[in-house]
């Protein structure tokens, strides 16, 4: 195996680490957690910006051919992860300070890119637990996008802190050669 072809082994082992763990915190209703990004910030970590982008992005186009394909509009928001989380690590060594700053830029970034997706295709409805949220903060007299994205940035808050500590305590745990040069 050429070592050229590690960034897409691992991106395609980031895509199926995306949908299996988003699927199984679905089935079992975690609140507050999805893990879908978890594949994406970890290939952005190892092999920067692009990867991470193409990770998240193709995880969207797979998870809506196989699920709902009105879900695919929803790979800006993987791939922003991917942007961000590798021009991050390209700077800095993504240890537990730089993985909990990551993980508060991306609970604030995530919704605003998702949420008026969300509206335009759902309408603020995605069929998680936010719902509740959102149809208490709508019939309070909230706007659609505030009822939408105030939902979001908390379950981000917790889901992308947690995501991208993972990746950082997988990331110690590693061989210093794999990580250093950020190839393998």
């Amino acid at each position: 195996m050429n070592r050229k072809t590690y960034p897409f082994i691992f991106s395609a082992l980031g895509i199926a680490i995306n949908i299996v763990l988003g699927s199984i915190t679905s089935m079992l209703s975690i609140p507050f957690l999805f893990l879908d990004t978890l594949g994406t910030i970890f290939t952005a970590v190892i092999f920067g910006p692009f990867y991470g982008a193409l990770t998240g992005g193709l995880t969207n186009v797979v998870q809506g051919i196989l699920t709902n394909p009105k879900d695919i509009p929803f790979a800006l928001v993987n791939i922003a992860v991917g942007l961000l989380v590798g021009f991050i690590a390209k700077k800095k060594t993504f240890h537990f300070f730089t993985a909990l700053i990551t993980g508060i830029l991306l609970a604030v970034l995530c919704p605003l890119i998702g949420t008026p997706i969300s509206i335009y295709l759902y309408g603020g409805i995605t069929g998680d637990f936010n719902d509740i949220f959102f149809s208490w903060l709508v019939q309070s007299g909230q706007g659609i996008f505030t009822a939408a994205f105030i939902p979001r940035i908390t379950s981000n808050l917790i889901d992308k802190i947690v995501s991208t500590l993972i990746v950082s305590f997988l990331l110690d745990r590693l061989p210093k050669n794999m990580t250093e040069g950020k190839a393998i």
